[in-house]
């Protein structure tokens, strides 16, 4: 099977591993390729897990929903990271959340028991690969301390300030775009959506921010419109 190998080997799980060596490590881990169109299902919570999805293309939600239907967008992973590898790296663990569709999207299954089992070929770059999936699952740790964070904030004007500052130190610029919409945004801050526009308003009317559709830009009090 054919792989756009030059994103396999650019993402966190294959870095420092030659396009040549990625290639032949894919048959040792059982690599199975699937495509999704947008809004479908790739995995649903509940799902016991023994490998992780790595994304060629597009992009998907991790998504928990409770009974009443209520989201809550818990990560964004696209082209060229991992879902699941924590869920997958734990025997008998279980999925607690749904992984969805942004857009349309192809994927990579990767069996974790072979990634943390040297084969019997002892591929030369095995030991890597399990150095690149301890440092993948290290920094999903610091992402979700990021969001609780966030969300840890006790009104929506102070998680969106929160948000939308971590926004700008990650790209470091005051200017960006969010791939998120109102809708989402609301889902991964944790907030009403009709409320999450009334603070943007409020922040827009008092000088701190101005934005058009999905396009964001952060001022500081006093600041000159632009």
């Amino acid at each position: 099977m054919n792989y756009d190998l030059s994103v396999l080997s650019s993402c966190t799980l294959f870095q420092g591993i030659g396009q040549d060596n990625v290639q032949a490590m894919l048959g040792c881990l059982d690599a199975k390729r699937k495509h999704f169109a947008k809004d479908a299902f790739l995995l649903r919570a509940g799902s016991p897990m023994s490998s992780l999805g790595l994304v060629l293309s597009g992009s998907v939600f991790v998504v928990q929903e409770d009974f009443w239907g209520n989201r809550n967008i818990l990560a964004v992973v696209k082209a060229g990271e991992c879902f699941a590898e924590t869920v997958a790296c734990v025997p008998h663990a279980i999925l607690q959340a749904d992984v969805v569709a942004q857009t349309p999207v192809s994927v990579l299954f990767l069996d974790v028991r072979r990634i943390l089992t040297v084969c019997s070929s002892a591929c030369v770059y095995h030991a890597q690969l399990i150095r690149n999936l301890l440092a993948d699952v290290a920094e999903k740790n610091l992402h979700l301390n990021e969001k609780l964070t966030q969300l840890g904030q006790r009104t929506t004007r102070a998680k969106l300030l929160a948000f939308l500052s971590a926004q700008a130190r990650k790209i470091g610029d005051r200017e960006f775009d969010l791939a998120f919409s109102r809708q989402q945004l609301a889902d991964w801050l944790s907030v009403e959506r009709s409320g999450l526009s009334t603070e943007l308003g409020k922040l827009r009317a008092e000088g701190l921010l101005e934005f058009h559709k999905n396009h964001f830009r952060l001022k500081t009090e006093g600041e000159d419109v632009q």
